[in-house]
């Protein structure tokens, strides 16, 4: 489960949203406007200021649920720029037995910014509206906005109807410092299924400290609890991580020459492409699928790496047995080998050592040994993943691993750091 903590208005829970602190400042302008209008008409226009993360959008947004005779409309962007429009919405606006509308201009200061004649406009619009079409509404059009310059601006942009202006320099401040922990917590809990924040390592004292001077908004503060909390969060899956490793068990000079062609030892056995395909005959060529081949040698860091049988026929013995006490001198002998080194990430070219054929009766009887093993892959690669976690790597036997691109099984998984091993 993703831990979520949102600090905006339109990341909240839908039913959350109804539970928000009220604003006894806001509420009662609100509440003279509308006074206002029954007995002098026309409609009020405020120009409503809030630093980023101080709670006008929720204040506004939420108008609705605290003053229930009212109706809350978001304009859209197309009915700031065009009187048109402006005049459709506020028409089409469904009454309800609603006494009045609130229509909320957000999420649009820097647009307006850039063409200085929309916010004059717009008033224009509203003031032409206001002895007109608008004439037998109770319309409040808020403009919410993180400038004071800007807030100037649409106030002076009424002075042709300084009546329609309800308060020209008003500025909104979300809920008391003292009542952010509360909020904080209840935030959290709601948004994560009752759970509670010191479940994370988040206790009081730390709900405490946010509410300090340095966070201006309780936006600020909401944004730092939840830095931390990303940290419980899992990274986006990363592809170029995984690395594809064939292990290939040989068994004398022959296979491990074939080995050598088809790959680079000194660059840790990484694929040879073009060697590779030269070795293919023609019916190979049209029957393998090699674009899907070739596709996973680009993506991936694609490895076919040898590893003496002898090497690991003592660890691979009573294969039907899923746990076993492996002898310390045959983990020591793997833990030499070049597959080990490359899985663990301490490969070094420099101190590449060509692996040879070897003639004694321990590889005699490992050639024995896997001429009958291959029939077993599942208990090979479980007995595998246990000698690599004997080894202190992470390792785990028949994984799966999906992205939204496919699945695939892995016969091993090992995760070193950020770094994802598949064996094949």
């Amino acid at each position: 489960m993703s831990i979520t903590l949102p600090s905006r208005y339109e990341d909240l829970n839908p039913a959350y949203r109804g539970r928000l602190r009220a604003n006894p400042e806001f509420i009662g302008l609100v509440q003279a406007a509308f006074r206002s209008m029954e007995v002098s008409g026309g409609i009020r226009f405020l120009p409503l200021f809030g630093l980023s993360g101080s709670g006008k959008s929720s204040a506004a947004l939420e108008l609705q649920t605290h003053l229930p005779e009212l109706q809350v409309l978001s304009l859209s962007r197309a009915a700031i720029e065009s009187s048109e429009q402006l005049y459709l919405e506020i028409n089409g606006a469904k009454s309800n037995n609603h006494k009045g509308i609130v229509a909320i201009i957000d999420q649009y200061e820097e647009v307006a910014i850039q063409r200085s004649a929309i916010p004059t406009a717009f008033v224009e619009a509203l003031a032409v509206a206001d002895r007109g079409i608008f004439q037998k509404k109770r319309v409040l059009f808020i403009w919410l906005t993180t400038s004071k310059n800007f807030q100037a601006q649409l106030s002076a942009a009424t002075s042709r109807n300084t009546r329609i202006l309800l308060r020209p320099e008003f500025e909104i401040s979300g809920p008391a410092r003292e009542l952010w922990p509360d909020i904080i917590e209840e935030t959290f809990q709601v948004h994560n299924d009752g759970k509670d924040l010191a479940d994370f390592e988040i206790i009081r004292n730390d709900l405490t400290d946010v509410t300090s001077p340095e966070h201006s908004t309780l936006g600020s503060a909401l944004e730092q609890i939840g830095q931390h909390l990303s940290n419980y969060n899992p990274d986006l899956q990363d592809l170029s991580q995984f690395r594809i490793v064939i292990l290939w068990p040989v068994t004398d000079g022959i296979r491990i020459n074939t080995v050598r062609q088809f790959t680079d030892p000194r660059q840790g056995y990484k694929v040879d492409w073009p060697a590779w395909y030269r070795q293919l005959n023609a019916d190979d060529r049209a029957q393998l699928p090699l674009d899907v081949y070739n596709k996973t040698r680009l993506y991936f860091d694609l490895r076919l790496v040898p590893v003496a049988a002898a090497d690991i026929e003592t660890l691979c013995r009573d294969l039907e047995k899923s746990e076993i006490e492996l002898s310390k001198t045959s983990l020591k002998r793997f833990s030499e080998t070049h597959f080990f080194s490359i899985i663990k990430g301490s490969w070094n070219p420099d101190r590449y050592a060509p692996l040879r054929e070897r003639e004694s009766s321990r590889a005699e009887q490992a050639r024995t040994w896997y001429s009958g093993v291959t029939t077993k892959p599942t208990q090979v690669g479980r007995r595998l993943a246990l000698v690599l976690r004997s080894l202190g790597l992470d390792a785990e036997y028949e994984q799966q691993i999906e992205s939204r691109h496919s699945k695939v099984k892995a016969d091993i998984l090992v995760k070193i750091l950020k770094q994802i091993k598949i064996i094949r």
